[in-house]
């Protein structure tokens, strides 16, 4: 017979204490990508080609994509955000959720514009290069 796992009234304060502080970590997070969206873009952008992870004909629209990109995130809804990042959400150990919403951009959504030529590396070099620059805003 299966053995019924009933929470303790401390255990639930602990997750719920867990869970609450993931949740104000991305809304800081999204609160610093929100006040250097502009300079964030185009500082992901120049990284993204740089790097060669992304052939593109127009660094521009790159730019202006991922500045659409950095809008939605701050828009969104967590479930919005876990929607996206779902099939990323095991590329690193400890992902930031909001590097993963950008990653899940560029792999997913960014591939199609006319403007990309092709993306290149694995999600995992993608994430950890626009991981570095979404710290840096936030620092």
């Amino acid at each position: 017979m299966a053995k019924i796992f009933r929470p303790s009234s401390r255990e639930e304060s602990i997750i719920s204490k867990i869970e609450s502080s993931k949740e104000r970590q991305l809304q800081q997070t999204i609160h610093q990508i929100k006040n250097c969206s502009e300079t964030l873009s185009k500082s992901l952008a120049m990284k993204l080609i740089e790097k060669g992870l992304i052939e593109t004909t127009s660094k521009e629209d790159v730019e202006e994509q991922i500045a659409h990109c950095l809008e939605s995130l701050a828009r969104a809804e967590e479930f919005d955000i876990d929607y996206q990042i779902a099939p990323l959400r095991q590329i690193v150990v400890r992902p930031n959720r909001a590097s993963l919403y950008i990653t899940a951009f560029v792999v997913e959504k960014l591939i199609n514009h006319k403007s990309i030529v092709d993306i290149y590396g694995s999600d995992e070099e993608i994430y950890n290069s626009i991981h570095r620059e979404v710290m840096k805003c936030s620092a």
